[in-house]
């Protein structure tokens, strides 16, 4: 049984609905922060991980994490406004100072670094914050509304800040676009390095990349299931999933990856500019049992 490790947020729907059904697989949920070090650990065998989290050397020093490889039959990304990754702030965008930072998402995190840096001049303080319970981390102050807010996922929609306080807003994936032209990927699905020629990674991969094709023709099912458990208007969870967001990876894709790892290396948030890509799994890897 290959462990799959994805968070269930609406957003994963398209990519991780029916995967129980699925022989062969064991969908195991958790927070999007620690999926990459459950796969580097061996708690699971692929995991959909936060993009930032594969980016590394060429060679891996003796202590580093063990290597990722990602597997290119499923995404979280975007090609212009994601909605749900979005900056607020009570001042203009290049005045900010401090941000607190909602850290579901470590490459949401260093999206917003290198977009402050590169596309406004500055390069504020980041304080870690819990922006379910709204207190940082560190010391547990509590904080409702601070100055500016990075809040990432369903809560931008299920429990938004007010729009009076914060007059201006910055979504992070309309931002990468209008700067570089490319799209955006948050997350892909990805292995440890040393396991990627595996049968059961291939093989798992063909199923996850079958299970999103197959998803993707049912997406009106979906929102009308998945929306009203997630608290979200069913007709902004269609144009989310249906027009919004991207799961399919592609060319422009990759190209969009490696930009965000260079970047993210450059700005001293990744210990290399590199990422392992693998090769799509073509369909002779699935055993006759799954066909």
């Amino acid at each position: 049984m290959t462990r799959v490790v994805a968070v269930r947020y609406l957003n994963t729907a398209p990519l991780i609905e029916g995967l129980r059904d699925v022989r062969g697989l064991d969908l195991v949920p958790a927070a999007p922060s620690g999926i990459a070090d459950m796969v580097r650990t061996g708690q699971a065998d692929i995991g959909l991980c936060s993009l930032i989290d594969a980016a590394g050397a060429l060679e891996p020093a003796p202590g580093d994490p063990a290597p990722l490889t990602l597997l290119p039959v499923g995404m979280i990304g975007c090609d212009g406004p994601t909605l749900t990754v979005r900056l607020y702030s009570t001042t203009p965008i290049e005045r900010i100072t401090r941000v607190h930072a909602d850290t579901d998402s470590h490459t949401s995190v260093a999206l917003t670094r290198i977009l402050l840096a590169e596309r406004f001049g500055i390069t504020p303080e980041l304080i870690d914050f819990d922006a379910r319970e709204r207190v940082e981390r560190t010391g547990g102050l509590g904080v409702e509304w601070p100055e500016a807010l990075l809040m990432i996922g369903d809560k931008v929609v299920t429990d938004s800040p007010p729009a009076v306080r914060y007059p201006h807003q910055l979504d992070l994936g309309e931002a990468w676009r209008a700067w570089t032209g490319l799209p955006f990927v948050y997350a892909m699905w990805a292995c440890r390095t040393d396991h990627a020629e595996t049968r059961h990674v291939r093989t798992a991969a063909l199923l996850l990349d079958r299970q999103r094709r197959h998803n993707q023709t049912r997406i009106d099912w979906i929102v009308r299931t998945r929306a009203p458990e997630h608290r979200w208007p069913t007709d902004l969870a269609k144009q989310y999933l249906g027009r919004l967001l991207r799961y399919e990876v592609g060319p422009r894709e990759i190209e969009a990856a490696r930009r965000f790892a260079e970047l993210a290396h450059k700005h001293a948030l990744a210990p290399g500019p590199h990422l392992r890509i693998a090769d799509r799994p073509a369909d002779h890897h699935l055993g006759r049992e799954h066909a």
